[in-house]
């Protein structure tokens, strides 16, 4: 199973940025699907979710409102849109998918049931 995600950049506060990420050897409709982010020296942290469980999604207070989490299914890819990006937005980002995630019954945004990461996107707000 692969992950790669894509997207990040530099942008000025207030811009967008749209994280896409692309699974293989996986069929993402059967899974639930995150993203993740760690900002130098911060510790990693759920950004949002969508639970296989009941298909509802899930954000982190900081987020919500700017951000939205979203599936292709049929191109088994994940996108975050990002709207409205602050400085402390900056992070690495990473999208994160798991088998367990198919019973998971616990808080998505925890990094517990994801085996499968991508690889990080880079995401600098800054003027």
């Amino acid at each position: 199973v692969q992950l790669q995600a894509s997207g990040g950049g530099l942008v000025q506060p207030g811009g967008s940025l749209r994280l896409s990420c692309e699974a293989s050897r996986i069929s993402l409709e059967h899974y639930g699907i995150a993203w993740f982010r760690q900002a130098p020296g911060k510790q990693r942290e759920g950004v949002s979710c969508i639970s296989k469980l009941d298909s509802s999604t899930y954000y982190t207070d900081s987020v919500k409102g700017r951000f939205t989490i979203s599936r292709d299914n049929a191109k088994d890819t994940m996108y975050l849109q990002m709207n409205n990006l602050k400085p402390e937005d900056t992070a690495l980002y990473y999208c994160a998918t798991g088998v367990r995630t198919a019973w998971y019954s616990g808080n998505c945004l925890s990094a517990d049931p994801y085996d499968f990461w991508g690889q990080g996107t880079l995401v600098t707000v800054s003027s």
